[in-house]
């Protein structure tokens, strides 16, 4: 039996790129300037505080918005990745993940919270989440390098691509989880769109969106770390090192890094979300 002919569904898609970049191309250069600067920027800023004193202004952070359990840690997780040496490349990968959740968190909730109040944008939107939670890390890389090339930016942008629907989808949720009887008080006070989002629904899905803020930092802190492949800086690239390398204690030391600044988000995020302090340990 003769075998079907292949639709060139490649060769679709890189033609479809190549016209892409060949019509905004200024478009993609300035938001590749724009990631790179804020980056730089986060680094520098952070970089010329001493790491002594930045470490005990975190600390102090976690202490007022968490606990003081998870400011002790903050104060001896920061000092000790310091001791290994690994200071400098954690601000590079704190500087990426937090730029990529800022822009996650701009992007993801106004979408989210447009899914909660129509069902016509809702049904387009579920199957782009579903497409982005389900595609395999690594795929975000090959568009963002076609795009950004090689360095800081093609790893930002995958990282927002792949941080993004937790956000997304925990705002829409919180949304809809709003009691049915207080929509209903609202509109009978006559309450517009935006006056009961403001005051009445955003307000009690605070923890639930808190929460997909929270997977979002989880997963742009692990993509950051995959896409030291393409040139991104910051621990990551030390992981990559060591495994290129076949160096076993420098990766469980890398690794052990990691592991202390996604614990310190991790815990800070996860009280943010709270009314008031305490109730996780």
């Amino acid at each position: 039996m003769d075998k079907l002919p292949r639709l060139p569904f490649a060769e679709w898609i890189d033609n479809g790129l190549d016209w892409l970049i060949a019509m905004f191309s200024p478009v993609f250069d300035g938001i590749s300037t724009l990631l790179a600067s804020i980056v730089e920027g986060i680094v520098n800023g952070l970089g010329v505080i001493p790491s002594i004193v930045l470490a005990i202004l975190f600390a102090l952070l976690a202490w007022f918005i968490s606990t003081r359990g998870i400011a002790l840690f903050t104060l001896v997780g920061f000092l000790f990745i310091d001791y290994l040496g690994f200071w400098y490349p954690m601000l590079q990968m704190l500087a990426l993940v937090l730029t990529s959740v800022l822009f996650a968190i701009l992007l993801g909730i106004p979408i989210g919270i447009l899914c909660s109040q129509k069902a016509t944008v809702r049904k387009i939107v579920n199957p782009l989440l579903d497409l982005m939670q389900t595609m395999p890390a690594f795929v975000y890389l090959i568009p963002a390098i076609f795009f950004f090339n090689i360095g800081v930016v093609p790893g930002v942008v995958a990282s927002v691509i792949f941080s993004m629907p937790p956000t997304i989808r925990l705002t829409m949720l919180g949304i809809q989880q709003v009691p049915s009887d207080l929509i209903e008080a609202t509109e009978a006070f006559g309450s517009t769109t935006w006056q009961r989002l403001s005051k009445i629904q955003i307000p009690l899905a605070r923890p639930t969106i808190m929460a997909g803020v929270n997977q979002s930092i989880m997963l742009s802190l692990s993509m950051v770390v995959i896409a030291s492949m393409v040139g991104a800086p910051g621990l990551g690239e030390q992981v990559y090192r060591a495994v290129t390398q076949l160096k076993t204690g420098v990766g469980v030391e890398v690794g052990v890094s990691i592991v202390i600044v996604a614990i310190i988000l991790d815990r800070i995020t996860q009280h943010a979300g709270m009314k008031k302090r305490g109730g996780i340990s």
